[in-house]
C-alpha cells in the first residue's frame, strides 16, 4: 500500500472500530455477523490492510449502517 492508501485504511479502521464499539460488539461478534474471518477483521480495523467493497458492505451491515463517512 501507498502512503495514501495507508493513510484511507487507518481512517477506514478508526470508524468501523468507532461503529462497533457503539453497536456493543466485540471483533469476533461482528466478523460472524459478517461472514467474514475475525483475525482478518481485527487486521483491517487496526489500518493495516484494506477491505474489499464486498466485505466492507457485509461489514456495514452486520452494524446496521447505510455508509460510513471516512474524510
Amino acid at each position: 500500500m501507498n502512503s495514501k492508501d495507508e493513510n484511507v485504511s487507518i481512517r477506514l479502521g478508526k470508524r468501523l472500530k468507532d461503529a462497533r464499539e457503539n453497536a456493543s460488539l466485540t471483533q469476533s461478534e461482528l466478523a460472524e455477523k459478517a461472514g467474514i474471518n475475525a483475525n482478518y477483521y481485527a487486521i483491517v480495523e487496526r489500518g493495516e490492510k484494506s477491505i474489499s467493497y464486498e466485505k466492507l458492505q457485509r461489514v456495514l451491515k452486520a452494524l446496521n449502517i447505510k455508509s460510513l463517512d471516512i474524510s
